[in-house]
C-alpha cells in the first residue's frame, strides 16, 4: 500500500537521530514529503541531504518541541513549502531515568515539557488544519513504560507516557471527521534515549538493559509506515512492539 504514503506530507519531530531519523529515511524511500524537526540543525541538514540524494523530498526546521511557538512555526513552514500537512509523528522525547528518592526535579520538569507538552503543542499546531481539510493523522510515540510503570527508576518517565496514551485515546474520540490517531508503544529500541540518564547508577543499569534487549530503530519506522499506509477509513489505534527478549 505504498501508494497511500507516496506524496503525503509528514512532519517528524525528534528527527535528528534514533526512531525519528529511521522513520524519516524509511518514509522518504516510500515517497513521502518530509518536514524534519529537531534542535540539532546540523544533523537535520545532513539527513535532508541524504534523503534528497536518494531521490526523496525533505526540509529541515530547527525546532524545540517544548516551545509552542516553535511547533506553530513548524506547521506553518510545512504548509508554506508543501501546501498541506497529512501526518504528524510526535516522536521527540527524553528519558532521564532515576529513582524518585533522588529528587531530580529539574529533570522531571524537562521530561514533562518535552514528552507531554511537546505532544500537545504538536496536536494544537496541526488539528485546526486537519479539521479544515477533513483529513489528517496524528501518530504519538509512547512506550511500553506507558502500559506498565517502569519503577523504581522510571516513574516520572512512565507518567509522561501514560499521559501520551491518554491524550491519544482522547484525541481519537474527539477528532474531527477524517482524522486518524495512532499510539506507537515501543520497548527497548536503539536510540539516544538510553543516554539521557545523568544519575550514574541508573545510567549503568539502563545501558546494560539496552545492550541485552534493544532492537533496531527501523523496527519502529516500519510500524509507523504500517499505520500510515492503511486506507483512509482504517485507523490503527495502537501498535505495541518489543524485543522478543524483553520481559516487561
Amino acid at each position: 500500500m505504498n501508494a497511500n504514503i507516496k506524496d503525503k506530507v509528514v512532519i517528524i519531530t525528534g528527527a535528528s537521530s534514533g526512531l525519528g531519523e529511521a522513520t524519516a529515511r524509511h518514509l522518504g524511500a516510500m515517497g513521502a514529503k518530509l518536514v524534519l524537526a529537531a534542535r540539532r540543525a546540523d544533523r537535520l541538514e545532513t539527513l535532508v541531504a541524504d534523503i534528497a540524494r536518494d531521490g526523496g523530498s525533505a526540509i529541515a526546521v530547527t525546532t524545540d518541541v517544548s516551545r509552542r511557538e516553535d511547533m506553530e512555526a513548524l506547521a506553518a513552514r510545512a504548509v508554506e513549502h508543501f501546501g498541506r500537512i497529512d501526518v504528524l509523528v510526535n516522536n521527540a522525547g527524553t528519558m532521564p531515568l532515576s529513582p524518585l528518592a533522588k529528587v531530580m526535579v529539574e529533570e522531571w520538569d524537562r521530561t514533562i515539557d518535552i514528552n507531554i507538552k511537546g505532544v500537545l503543542y504538536g496536536i494544537a499546531a496541526v488539528l485546526p488544519r486537519f479539521a479544515a481539510q477533513g483529513s489528517g493523522h496524528v501518530i504519538n510515540v509512547a512506550s511500553v513504560a506507558g502500559i506498565k510503570v517502569f519503577a523504581p527508576i522510571g516513574t516520572v518517565y512512565s507518567a509522561t507516557k501514560f499521559a501520551v496514551r491518554a491524550i491519544s485515546e482522547g484525541l481519537r474520540m474527539e477528532a474531527p471527521d477524517g482524522v486518524r490517531t495512532t499510539i506507537i508503544s515501543p520497548g527497548a529500541v536503539a536510540s539516544e534515549l538510553k543516554l539521557h540518564s545523568s544519575d550514574s547508577d541508573t545510567a549503568a543499569a539502563v545501558q546494560a538493559f539496552y545492550e541485552a534487549n534493544e532492537i533496531p530503530a527501523d523496527s519502529v519506522a516500519r510500524a509507523i509506515a504500517y499505520a500510515i499506509e492503511q486506507p483512509a477509513n482504517v485507523d490503527i489505534s495502537e501498535i505495541v512492539l518489543r524485543p522478543v527478549a524483553q520481559e516487561f
